[in-house]
């Protein structure tokens, strides 16, 4: 049984929530198909999960499939079931967090929270509660999971027998990875021009106050290009999704009521409360940025060119230079960049932003890039050198250049197996039913064992 990660299990649950509460074409007769403890799987649950399979072409064999997602949803219940017999707990902090993520996610897919909640006819806050149950029992399972394997280990010997037996024909080919290390400044800004983005906010704000439309001068003059052309409205968001300045300053206003100018990462704001409902709000604002001007452009350029002079000479090492120079919190790891994707410093072309990627294609390993200005994800623009620290061709896999990656390969199989071995024992010692339309499946494990 192979281990799922909490997030693709979450999209899992939210289709099928969605499924369920939207606009589903296909009418189910639904009926419990399985029992497992004192928790059943619906055909439901298996119809939703396989509409995701053929929306994603990956469908051979139609009773094949259906097959494997229950044998997915019995190891879910299972767990599930375990749980519960261990009394697992989960807070309301750990279920909000992880629904906020996910309707984060969901809301930038559809666009925006307006479309979201058109598409299923009720508002968010209405599908977020009824998204509750599937959350916390999802966090409990992902507990049960965690503590199974948490102890697992795997040794160099571990690995290398785990790589050798390995057919060679079936060694998986690596494509071309990178690691690239960063130092970045963030060009400084000068007192006057913070003061005059201010004093330009407070223009606003008197206008506001004299009874013009907010919507109407966010449009105009907003620099928050998502909301801008909303006419500033941000729309329902729990607590922890905004600045912690914004929302501290939203959470005390009343309907209609508009905030004094409040300062972020983002530059300045201007804030009028819409509506609140519980400890969902919807907001409208308006942003000003502060402005870099060329002579501080030119300052950071030259610094940064100077920084790279210094490795280039090898007078310091790029890793010291990191240290010393950089304002990426990330320097602290050598300032190699950090793939959100994977947890690690190893890239793929297409992880990298093309502007950077488009630099370091052309580099040579030890090469350091000219100054680059990049937006950071605050929208404020940074300046920044690239240093290429390795590259390698695709190739099968070795233990000499990818020891890391299949050492991931090799705790994988590890984890798999205790859980395998754990599924087995609890088999026996779990009530099952499953429906004779399932009879048929070939499982991989012996679910109908008594």
């Amino acid at each position: 049984m192979k281990i799922k990660g909490t997030t693709v299990l979450l999209i899992a649950l939210m289709a099928l929530v969605f499924t369920k509460q939207g606009r589903s074409q296909e009418q189910i007769i639904d009926e419990v198909v399985a029992v497992v403890g004192a928790n059943f799987i619906l055909q439901s649950d298996i119809e939703t999960q396989y509409v995701q399979h053929r929306l994603q072409g990956a469908i051979k064999d139609a009773k094949a499939t259906r097959c494997a997602i229950l044998e997915e949803l019995l190891f879910q219940k299972l767990l599930l079931n375990q749980a519960e017999l261990d009394s697992i707990e989960v807070s309301d902090d750990e279920i909000e967090q992880t629904m906020d993520a996910r309707f984060r996610y969901y809301i930038q897919q559809f666009g925006s929270q307006e479309k979201l909640e058109q598409f299923y006819k009720k508002p968010l806050i209405q599908i977020r509660e009824e998204f509750r149950s599937l959350v916390k029992e999802q966090l409990m399972v992902d507990k049960v999971q965690q503590k199974l394997v948490k102890d697992i280990k795997v040794t160099p010997s571990e690995v290398r027998n785990f790589f050798n037996k390995m057919p060679k024909d079936s060694i998986p080919v690596i494509e071309m990875e990178y690691e690239v290390g960063r130092i970045m400044k963030e060009p400084s800004i000068s007192k006057e021009e913070m003061d005059a983005t201010r004093e330009r906010l407070r223009g606003l704000r008197e206008r506001l106050l004299k009874g013009e439309n907010f919507a109407a001068l966010a449009a105009l003059y907003s620099e928050d290009p998502g909301s801008a052309r909303k006419g500033g409205e941000i729309g329902f968001v729990g607590r922890g999704q905004l600045y912690p300045e914004y929302e501290a300053a939203a959470f005390n206003l009343k309907k209609g009521e508009i905030s004094d100018v409040i300062k972020s990462k983002a530059g300045y704001h201007i804030i009028q409360l819409i509506e609140r409902r519980g400890e969902m709000i919807n907001t409208r604002h308006i942003l000003l940025m502060p402005k870099i001007s060329d002579a501080d452009l030119t300052k950071s350029s030259r610094l940064l060119d100077s920084i790279a002079g210094l490795i280039r000479n090898k007078e310091m090492t790029f890793e010291d230079a990191a240290l010393k120079f950089s304002d990426d919190p990330g320097k602290i790891n050598g300032g190699l960049m950090v793939n959100e994707m994977t947890g690690n410093t190893r890239f793929l072309a297409k992880h990298f932003d093309p502007k950077i990627f488009f630099a370091i294609d052309k580099m040579n390993v030890g090469d350091i890039s000219k100054p680059m200005a990049i937006m950071d994800q605050d929208a404020k623009q940074t300046l920044n050198i690239y240093y290429l620290k390795t590259r390698t061709e695709p190739h099968r896999a070795n233990l000499r250049d990818d020891y890391s990656t299949i050492q991931e390969w090799a705790l994988n199989k590890k984890q798999n197996d205790a859980i395998n071995k754990w599924i087995g024992e609890k088999i026996g010692k779990t009530y099952f039913r499953i429906n004779e339309a399932y009879e048929d499946c070939h499982f991989e494990h012996n679910w109908r064992l008594r």
